[in-house]
């Protein structure tokens, strides 16, 4: 089995600083493209401007300045690597990333930022897991 795309999404939280290390190691086995992905919340629709072009000004530096610390560990790393920032929710939009980009394999954190008490796998890993077409790689 060869990996040639490997899509790792990212939150911010510990665990997807995690996946990303992962990512890297699987990335430099195969020889693989990394797509780091982050999923921001929804744009805002009632707002007028000039107040909704802020809104996504600030959304999109908020998910910029998360992703930063991925794109220096990928830069350091020598991976071949993209980001996308994209809006949406994390588990309908990843599948939807790995049918567009036919992904080979998808490395994730196990849990995000809501690291809620008491579950297994977090709602977003879970949901991906049984909407993916490729294998998922969770990591802790």
């Amino acid at each position: 089995m060869k990996f040639e795309k490997i899509l790792n999404p990212v939150d911010g939280s510990e665990h997807s600083m995690h996946s990303t290390q992962a990512a890297i190691e699987l990335a430099k086995r195969f020889d693989s493209k990394i797509v780091l992905l982050h999923c921001h919340s929804r744009f805002p629709v009632v707002l007028s401007e000039p107040y909704f072009q802020q809104a996504i000004d600030e959304i999109m530096k908020a998910s910029g300045d998360l992703i930063k610390p991925f794109e220096t560990i990928l830069e350091e790393s020598g991976v071949d690597y993209e980001v996308r920032i994209l809006e949406g929710l994390p588990g309908t939009t990843i599948a939807e990333v790995v049918q567009i980009d036919k992904t080979d394999v998808i490395v994730m954190g196990s849990r995000g930022v809501s690291n809620f008490e008491g579950l297994f796998l977090g709602s977003v890993a879970h949901q991906v897991l049984h909407k993916s077409e490729c294998p998922v790689f969770i990591v802790k």
